[in-house]
């Protein structure tokens, strides 16, 4: 599916770059990779939001898009789930879709999609304690305990996906960043961490508002 809303590259934008964290010590299992926005947006901050997954099925799409809504509307925002207000047909035509976008009312599209799922390995090496060892002297002397390298392999996927906040009305792009899940389990497990890291990014902008 392809829209007409398009993403014009001004000079003032600033790009983030933020470390992945592979830590527990996340709230989440998604971190923001990196993010970029339109500095001369001068609003007024966004307060009704349509919200289209790119998920890898229509169902989870669909799951997707109810879960990011409900998280909106936790946080002040009227968000909608974009298969409330889109018909599948809609889809597959720029103009339907974005007159279907438009007539749902909202000020800000937020598409959302999967860029993919990567398996990566990593090794590392750990010093574990292993027998005694005597030194010399008549009855052994001293002794010491005696460490050895165990090397450890471990693998982890990574879900990176790409999201985008457009202005309806102008179809200019106001906001996008990349996110990283790792071990993602399921759609509906990880939408509602993934969200509160996208509304936190926005929000501290100051791109949308609570009511």
């Amino acid at each position: 599916m392809s829209t007409s809303f398009r993403s014009h590259h001004h000079p003032a934008w600033v790009l983030l770059a933020l470390a992945l964290l592979l830590g527990g010590c996340q709230s989440t299992s998604t971190s923001l990779r990196s993010a970029w926005f339109d500095s001369d947006f001068a609003g007024p901050p966004l307060r009704k939001i349509v919200v289209v997954g790119s998920i890898d099925s229509v169902a989870d799409g669909r799951v997707f898009e109810d879960a990011f809504a409900e998280r909106l509307r936790a946080s002040g925002i009227e968000g909608i789930a974009g298969h409330t207000v889109i018909p599948d047909a809609a889809r597959a035509s720029d103009a339907s879709f974005a007159a279907a976008v438009v007539n749902s009312g909202a000020q800000g599209l937020l598409l959302v999609r999967l860029l993919g799922v990567d398996t990566r390995t990593q090794v590392s090496t750990t010093m574990v304690p292993g027998g005694m060892a005597w030194g010399p002297g008549p009855w052994g002397g001293t002794h010491t305990r005696r460490t050895f390298p165990v090397q450890q392999v471990s693998q982890y996927d990574l879900a990176a996906v790409e999201t985008k906040l457009f202005d309806v009305q102008t179809k200019q792009l106001i906001w996008a960043g990349t996110t990283s899940t790792l071990n993602p389990r399921s759609v509906a497990r990880e939408t509602p961490g993934f969200a509160e890291v996208i509304i936190g990014q926005l929000a501290g902008r100051g791109i949308i508002q609570g009511k």
